[in-house]
């Protein structure tokens, strides 16, 4: 798909509403870190553009594994992927409902990674987040790791200009119910923790295309709707931009730094292209 200016599409209007109304910038700033802090060492965050998976999940096994080894600082990976459809380490393969054919034409490739939770849809147009956090030197377990994850994307739904919620019981990010219709999940939330690092992380629906969900039951979840910041501000004729996603990934990463109580440093893409999983990759 044709990628359009920064300056052009939803990518200008999410970039307006935010920086004129100032929507969510305080949001969650004075609220206290979930258990006392023994880390108030950065979160380095990096912008990467839009890169295919496996790639990525590659980068991210690296990275869990020199973090483990204190090699490398935490480190939250924001991206855009490719369309692909990921399913947990036990997740059900009815949910996925395109017959394999259907996926082959298109061109997207399922593939069973090591995070919990059940199958999952990637693709332009949605904000993916993968935190490289050592739970232990930030005194963290990790529901609080979730939870933070949680209010990160609420508050850049919020800047964005689309109130969420939390649903206890239901990990995630959510546009709320009422007596016409039931909720809506507009991000989705799933871990791996290993050698007391998280990896695998969110996926926040900036705009994609809302058809491609219907390739799936969301989350395992027959019947479950999902939506996104554009359709929940009308903006559906509109094709996904990465700068849109660029954009939000900002806002992402600096509530999630707010949400950990650490402050939050930018490291340019260029300190990973040199990586084999990342060569050649367009950005």
């Amino acid at each position: 798909m044709t990628r359009q200016s920064p300056v052009k599409g939803l990518s200008k209007q999410f970039i307006r509403r935010s920086q004129a109304s100032g929507a969510g910038a305080d949001w969650g700033r004075n609220r206290p870190c979930y258990r006392p802090c023994v880390n108030a060492n950065p979160v380095v965050a990096s912008w990467l553009g839009r890169i295919p998976y496996r790639p990525a999940w590659d980068l991210q096994k690296r990275l869990v594994a020199e973090r483990a080894d204190g090699v490398i600082p935490d480190t939250l990976l924001l991206l855009e992927h490719d369309a692909v459809l990921t399913l947990g380490r036990q997740a059900d393969e009815s949910h996925v409902l395109a017959r394999p054919r259907e996926l082959r034409r298109r061109g997207i490739e399922v593939i069973r990674v090591e995070r919990g939770g059940e199958v999952t849809y990637h693709g332009p147009g949605q904000l993916v987040a993968y935190p490289i956090i050592r739970l232990g030197d930030r005194g963290l377990m990790v529901r609080p790791l979730v939870t933070a994850l949680e209010e990160a994307m609420i508050e850049t739904c919020a800047t964005l200009g689309v109130p969420t919620i939390r649903r206890d019981g239901h990990p995630g990010c959510w546009i709320a119910g009422d007596d016409s219709h039931p909720p809506r999940k507009i991000g989705a939330l799933g871990l791996r923790i290993e050698r007391g690092v998280s990896y695998h992380g969110i996926a926040l629906n900036i705009a994609p295309d809302l058809r491609d969900f219907e390739l799936i039951d969301p989350c395992g979840t027959p019947g479950l709707i999902s939506t996104s910041v554009a359709d929940e501000l009308g903006r559906t004729a509109e094709p996904p931009t990465t700068a849109a996603v660029a954009h939000a990934a900002r806002i992402f990463g600096e509530a999630f730094g707010r949400a950990l109580a650490a402050p939050v440093s930018w490291s340019d893409r260029a300190a990973f292209v040199m990586e084999p999983a990342l060569a050649g990759v367009a950005g």
